[in-house]
């Protein structure tokens, strides 16, 4: 008796390990995949994927949406959801794409509003088919009125009046404020808030930005023909860089700035050939747009209560390009 019992003891544990494995392993196999799934769900707010449609008035080859793109990617991808993007300059292309996603019963829409004349009947169409719509970028003024939930962006005057100051900090007293598509509300309120706070004189020059060898000749011939100036401000990462080459042509020592960002404009941020530029963070306002639709979604949340939620100006230069050279390498500033 004495060497049974312990004998049975021990094969009565081992049988009882055995079961307790046999049931693991059917949690793992089933019910554990189960749980894992639920679990997923619940972590992305346990409703079923949504569809946002994003459509800009700037897009193929742009640095800049680029941008904005990744932010978005990154927070449909957390969100569960199947994002689309399209993009024309003109306004009603535009609007045809927005009715395009509108056709394809997309939960939420993101939309510039560079042209907001051209994009209010199709927004109106929008909210009368309950699509929410958040506003991106250009057009915070008309955000609202348009029917937009909320407005993720900057305000294009403050960011140009933050420019102008720039400006005339680094010496410059005759400046161009390059335009490169007219119409466009957001970069006429950029030039607007630059010469208001720039104390020197300031002259938009209007160029065709889809035509970068005219850009560059139409700079090129401003500063052959005019040698008192000595600044230029540009509207965008890519007319920073043309804006060198033209300087560099006319034998001009103008100085030049720029609004918004990408990894080759650090460099040339950091060896001196532009002098500053007005960082918008456009990831953030891609990443927040399809945050928001999902949050409003799945748990009726509006973030701004009712006014622009800020993404910029911060003003990048010489003595903070190190901190910014990291993200604008992987394409996030």
């Amino acid at each position: 008796m004495t060497t049974s019992t312990p004998r049975r003891r021990l094969l009565a544990l081992a049988a009882g390990s055995l079961a307790l494995t046999a049931a693991l392993a059917g949690c793992s196999s089933s019910g554990g995949k189960k749980a894992e799934e639920k679990n997923a769900s619940a972590a992305s707010g346990g409703g079923p994927r949504l569809k946002i449609a994003m459509v800009t008035h700037s897009g193929a080859g742009d640095t800049f949406w680029d941008i904005v793109q990744k932010g978005a990617k990154a927070a449909a991808a957390k969100d569960n959801v199947q994002f689309l993007y399209s993009a024309d300059p003109d306004g009603g292309r535009q609007a045809q794409l927005v009715q395009t996603a509108i056709d394809q019963k997309v939960d939420g829409i993101v939309v510039t509003l560079a042209k907001p004349d051209a994009m209010k009947d199709v927004l109106a169409r929008a909210a009368a088919a309950k699509i929410p719509v958040v506003s991106i970028n250009s057009g915070a003024d008309a955000s609202a009125k348009v029917g937009a939930l909320v407005h993720f962006g900057q305000d294009e005057s403050v960011a140009g009046e933050a420019a102008g100051r720039q400006l005339a900090r680094i010496g410059a007293k005759k400046a161009l404020c390059v335009v490169h598509e007219q119409g466009n509300v957001g970069l006429e309120a950029r030039c607007a808030g630059a010469k208001k706070a720039f104390g020197g004189t300031m002259q938009n020059l209007y160029v065709t930005g889809t035509n970068m060898p005219q850009v560059k000749s139409a700079i090129t011939a401003k500063l052959q023909a005019d040698k008192g100036i000595d600044g230029v401000l540009t509207l965008g990462a890519p007319f920073a860089a043309t804006a060198v080459q033209s300087e560099q042509e006319a034998g001009s020592k103008a100085k030049i700035g720029t609004f918004d960002m990408n990894k080759d404009l650090i460099a040339s941020i950091k060896d001196g050939s532009i002098q500053f530029a007005v960082d918008q963070q456009p990831y953030l306002q891609g990443y927040e747009a399809v945050d928001e639709l999902w949050l409003y979604k799945n748990n009726g949340n509006v973030l701004g209560g009712g006014r622009p939620v800020l993404t910029g100006p911060a003003v990048v230069t010489k003595d903070n390009a190190d901190q910014i050279a990291p993200f604008a390498e992987r394409g996030t500033r």
